[in-house]
């Protein structure tokens, strides 16, 4: 009734606007309280796990297509008697977004970014934000900056870097108009994402020419057609990369968002190229994620930017619970090394060091600065023999750090001899790793030879 009363005329009263109309004005305004009350409650979902997300993050999929497809049918009554705006349609276009994005993350399917992604396309090509500058809110410009840096971190996803210095331009200009309009506290928190973006494109200035000289985008993902060949003696579906940790906790480091340079190559080193969902099916628009391969294509990912020590032993423990049968976990550790700080008498898999982890301790240049009795053991850091009780089942170890010694010392020497099993490689074809890295020990848990892959 408020709503139908904020848009009638003086002479026009409640009785005056057929019944159908506020009932359409009803259910529309029902659908959008439930959909706003659904998506805040995403963020209250456990983040690790398979299944105790997945009936949720379905009914919101579902609020959202009703209310997309409402408002499709109704746009001349809701424009009339709701009074809708345009950045409101651009608002739940920019929702739908987000939640594709996080199915994605959620499940490593690649095919959702092409749905995020097509769904932040139409909020700039129909120009849904542009009457927000105009209006003299504030919050309504922020939404409009927000969705650009979705948008950007989508189009980096898939590669599209000829669009994202497009919409870093826009997201420029966009900031430089807030500003000098607004008097806000913001100001150099928005400079600050600009400075990322632009450290992040500027962080792998490699450039591929075709024959006719035009750039060609190199993609880390694996392509139909370039699955490389097995290697003599290996047997295909023996054991499936299932799960990986990727964790990024270096010190000054490029990143956009919680996504740093490192995380960004690793992650798309085990997925397949993405395909988009519409063509795979008859029903054009529907947001369904049950409509995903009956396989997962890619292997499932946590990508963990600076966690705590706590944080990654429960994504880590979660990980090894419902890893499935002949399959293998994979951890990605990109860290700062952690030393030792004196010689012991026994060298076990807690007298190497490691690799740090995320503190509240002071950062001086770069450097942690250590406030701790130099008798203890850095209660920040992930030793090697923490991963111990994690090869009772299939593990693979990536280590990027000053310190990656210290892993392939304590997880050749000890673990062989927990176990004598040995393992040539649990890279099935889907998911073969294709990048090197600087730095980078890679260390086969189980194993008790050294023979990498």
């Amino acid at each position: 009734q408020f709503s139908l009363t904020g848009v009638m005329t003086g002479a026009e009263t409640e009785d005056d606007i057929p019944l159908g109309e506020r009932k359409t004005v009803t259910d529309f305004c029902y659908l959008l309280d439930k959909s706003k009350q659904l998506f805040n409650g995403l963020r209250d979902l456990p983040q690790y796990g398979h299944k105790q997300w997945q009936s949720y993050f379905g009914r919101t999929f579902d609020v959202y297509t009703k209310l997309w497809k409402f408002q499709q049918q109704h746009r001349q009554v809701l424009d009339s008697r709701y009074g809708l705006k345009r950045w409101q349609i651009g608002e739940v276009a920019s929702k739908i977004g987000q939640l594709y994005y996080h199915y994605y993350l959620r499940t490593s399917e690649t095919s959702y970014l092409n749905e995020a992604f097509s769904f932040y396309s139409a909020i700039r090509q129909r120009s849904y934000y542009f009457q927000v500058n105009k209006e003299d809110r504030p919050e309504l410009v922020v939404k409009k900056l927000r969705y650009y840096a979705r948008y950007i971190v989508v189009c980096l996803l898939l590669n599209k870097m000829d669009l994202v210095k497009v919409l870093v331009k826009e997201l420029s200009e966009e900031i430089e108009d807030y500003t000098q309009r607004f008097n806000t506290e913001d100001q150099l928190e928005w400079n600050l994402v600009l400075q990322e973006v632009a450290a992040f494109i500027e962080a792998d200035p490699v450039v591929v020419l075709n024959d006719n000289n035009s750039v060609v985008t190199i993609s880390n993902r694996l392509q139909e057609g370039s699955v490389p060949p097995l290697e003599q003696g290996m047997v295909v579906g023996q054991l499936i990369l299932a799960d990986a940790l990727i964790i990024g906790n270096s010190n000054n480091q490029v990143k956009f968002s919680e996504l740093t340079i490192d995380m960004f190559r690793m992650l798309q080193a085990l997925e397949r190229e993405p395909v988009n969902l519409a063509t795979q099916t008859s029903k054009q628009g529907t947001m369904e994620p049950n409509e995903k391969p009956a396989k997962r294509e890619n292997p499932h990912k946590y990508l963990l930017y600076k966690p705590t020590f706590s944080q990654l032993f429960t994504f880590l423990s979660a990980s090894f619970k419902e890893l499935p049968a002949n399959s293998v976990l994979l951890i990605y550790l990109s860290a700062t090394g952690v030393f030792p700080t004196g010689h012991s008498d026994y060298e076990g898999p807690y007298d190497f060091g490691g690799v740090l982890t995320n503190t509240n301790r002071d950062v001086v240049n770069g450097e942690t600065v250590q406030k701790r009795n130099q008798a203890q053991k850095e209660m920040h850091c992930l030793h090697p023999g923490d991963l111990f009780p994690f090869t009772r089942k299939p593990l693979f170890v990536i280590v990027d750090s000053s310190n990656s010694t210290a892993y392939k010392i304590s997880l050749s020497v000890g673990v062989s001899s927990l176990c004598s099993s040995t393992v040539r490689s649990w890279l099935s074809p889907p998911c073969v790793l294709k990048n090197s890295f600087a730095k980078c020990t890679v260390t086969l848990g189980r194993c008790s030879h050294d023979r990498g892959p």
